[in-house]
């Protein structure tokens, strides 16, 4: 596990991920709260250009949890079997849709132990979409935060639980709301599992990575 770095390098680190991109945005289409909720959840083990595939028709004839309800649990299988688990997250959606129905008044409810309350929606899709729609500061670890955090230094931790409260105690509060975003991009387009882009990184000069291909 790489070591903690300190407070002014991770701050050049975000400040250089800032002046890149001022405003990261995630890579699933949506169209309202409830179709990121439904995304996020259709994600798991699944790429976003998959999962975006897959919801393009469904998303424009179900963009309500009851209009979900309405369309039905065989049709939305027939929208995503494209996507891995596919059989069990479309029973998800339509059981996530009847509890946003019943319980909510149809509305995406915006509290973490809310939203993880529903089937299908864990810790970290209640923090994308705390953080996409509602711009909460909540940081959601994936398989990119975790191998950069621990690469780098920026957020080192044993597993994804840690890795956040690392995020949450040592990217500075002015970086807070886009962390996530930023270290989920770099992570997928540079800095990679198998075969890291550090020749072309612009934080190079400041992670900790012991294996850097330069």
């Amino acid at each position: 596990m790489a070591k903690q770095l300190d407070y002014q390098t991770i701050r050049e680190i975000f400040t250089r991920f800032q002046e890149a991109a001022p405003e990261p945005e995630g890579e699933l289409d949506h169209v309202n709260a409830y179709t990121l909720v439904v995304a996020v959840a259709l994600s798991a083990q699944a790429t976003d250009k998959g999962v975006n595939k897959a919801t393009k028709e469904l998303f424009k004839i179900a963009d309500t949890p009851q209009k979900m309800l309405d369309l039905g649990e065989e049709a939305v299988i027939e929208h995503i079997k494209t996507i891995g688990l596919y059989r069990n997250k479309a029973k998800n959606v339509i059981k996530m849709s009847r509890i946003l129905v019943d319980e909510y008044g149809g509305e995406v409810p915006n509290s973490r132990a809310a939203l993880e309350g529903l089937p299908g929606v864990g810790r970290k899709t209640a923090n994308v979409v705390l953080n996409m729609w509602w711009q909460f500061p909540a940081q959601a670890v994936d398989t990119h935060i975790y191998r950069f955090g621990n690469r780098s230094g920026v957020c080192p931790g044993k597993d994804v639980v840690a890795v956040e409260r690392a995020i949450e105690d040592n990217i500075p509060a002015d970086f807070q709301l886009h962390a996530h975003h930023w270290m989920i991009l770099h992570g997928r387009y540079h800095c990679k599992a198998r075969k890291p882009l550090c020749g072309t990184c612009l934080i190079r000069d400041l992670c900790m990575f012991e294996e850097k291909n330069l």
